[in-house]
């Protein structure tokens, strides 16, 4: 199971940190050891470190509407979106 890295901005670090979507869209695909850190020097940039079971299953999923909208809720800005997979 490959461990994934991912990290964008957000408009608002607290709301991100506090979401309950991250967990309930990654859980919903088996993603586990969901960990979240913030960049010190500049807190709109977050990342995610977290165990994919099914990378294609993961890939798929961020395709859809349902990924945009939990993305739109946490305020994740799409565009800024890096996803690296351990190699």
């Amino acid at each position: 199971m490959p461990t994934v890295m991912a990290h964008h901005d957000v408009r608002d670090t607290d709301l991100w940190l506090s979401s309950p979507k991250r967990e309930e869209f990654f859980g919903s695909l088996g993603v586990t050891n969901i960990r979240t850190f913030v960049d010190p020097q500049n807190p709109s940039r977050v990342g995610l470190l977290m165990d994919v079971p099914d990378m294609d299953a993961v890939n798929a999923a961020m395709q859809t509407e349902r990924a945009s909208d939990f993305m739109e809720y946490d305020g994740v800005l799409p565009e800024t979106l890096v996803i690296l997979v351990e190699a």
